[in-house]
């Protein structure tokens, strides 16, 4: 994979490869993930890791609030999403049916 690349015209990030580091989106959602909840305290059995992990992914994903789009719930914000009459997508315009 990583030797197709530069044959296609993309560089990877500065960051180390084939790890979540090397994904924009992984280094936006690790650095408060372990901000907020890795970095706060001492973790001594890695369930209680993985519990706490399963509660932080649900927060983010289902109930925080998206202040960028008028703090709405992420369910909301897909609604909104789906209720509008057509959608920019990359490549063009989707008209919803």
């Amino acid at each position: 994979m990583l030797r197709a690349w530069p044959r296609a015209g993309i560089e990877p990030s500065v960051s180390s490869v084939e790890d979540s580091y090397d994904n924009a989106l992984a280094e936006t959602i690790n650095g408060p993930y372990q901000a907020g909840v890795i970095h706060r305290r001492s973790w001594k059995i890695s369930e209680a890791v993985e519990w706490i992990t399963l509660a932080w992914v649900d927060w983010f994903n289902q109930r925080r609030l998206l202040e960028p789009i008028g703090h709405i719930l992420p369910a909301e914000a897909e609604a909104v999403y789906y209720r509008w009459p057509c959608r920019v997508r990359q490549g063009g315009v989707t008209h919803n049916k």
